[in-house]
């Protein structure tokens, strides 16, 4: 992370510098072993890793960031002096980071006014970090994405989850099941700021999921956003569904989910 004669960092370095020692912090207590508490189901866990990731995050935001809000998933809650907020997922894809899987990430993302949202995403296994916003288009490693054009649903990839004991819900199973069957094929990899990262990189066309708390969101919409594309939020049976990816297969993924 660069600061150049004192001056603060930029968000874009800070962010970095966030995802970076908070996946590093992880993975090497991950290979050290870790401890499993499960939340509120046996796919839903966390580990001392979260937990210690997140410390690093606010321990870094208090000193480059200290007036600014934070919100963790593991608990960090910092209110802040005015309208910028960091929002930190220190370990995204904690049931594959628990059994051996590569398929995990650390995300950070911040808010602020005017609409202002720049989002970090780093893989520690693979070594892939990516940044972008509304200020920074979206770059994997330094290097700046493909722009996203515009796309079909039906010609590429939906990227989505949904949780087991959903499917017997119409209320989620149905919209499901409609936006699924309109993808020429379907991917569910359990950790959305990987797949909203790879969304942005034009790997996956629209990714979609319901209930994401902020964490889950805003690191992968921000990507999405640098890199051209489109997101959305639309309720469907009382419940709001996140959609993000090509301009136009956005369009067709949120009809189908509405039905």
């Amino acid at each position: 992370m660069s600061s150049a004669e004192g001056f603060p960092p930029s968000d874009a370095d800070l962010a970095t510098r966030l995802v970076v020692d908070a996946g590093a912090l992880a993975r090497r207590l991950r290979e050290d072993g870790l401890g499993v508490e499960h939340k509120t189901s046996v796919s839903d866990v966390v580990t001392e890793a979260d937990r210690a990731a997140e410390r690093r995050i606010t321990e870094l935001l208090a000193v480059h960031r200290p007036d600014d809000g934070v919100l963790g998933e593991e608990g960090t809650l910092v209110a802040g002096s005015h309208q910028r907020r960091w929002v930190v997922d220190p370990v995204d894809g904690t049931y594959n980071f628990v059994t051996g899987s590569d398929y995990w990430c650390s995300a950070v993302a911040v808010t602020g006014a005017d609409d202002y949202l720049l989002g970090a995403v780093h893989r520690p296994v693979t070594g892939e970090t990516f940044v972008g916003g509304s200020d920074v288009p979206t770059r994997r490693n330094g290097v700046p994405v493909t722009p996203l054009t515009a796309g079909d649903l039906a010609d590429g990839c939906l990227a989505t989850y949904l949780h087991p004991p959903f499917f017997a819900d119409p209320d989620l199973a149905e919209p499901f099941h409609r936006v699924s069957r309109g993808a020429a094929t379907i991917r569910m990899l359990g950790s959305g700021s990987v797949d909203l990262a790879a969304t942005a990189c034009g790997v996956h066309t629209v990714w979609c999921q319901h209930s994401c708390p902020e964490w889950d969101w805003l690191p992968g919409r921000a990507l999405v956003e640098g890199a051209g594309g489109v997101c959305a939020t639309v309720e469907v049976n009382g419940y709001d569904w996140f959609v993000a990816g090509r301009p136009r297969a956005v369009d067709q993924a949120v009809a189908l989910l509405r039905g």
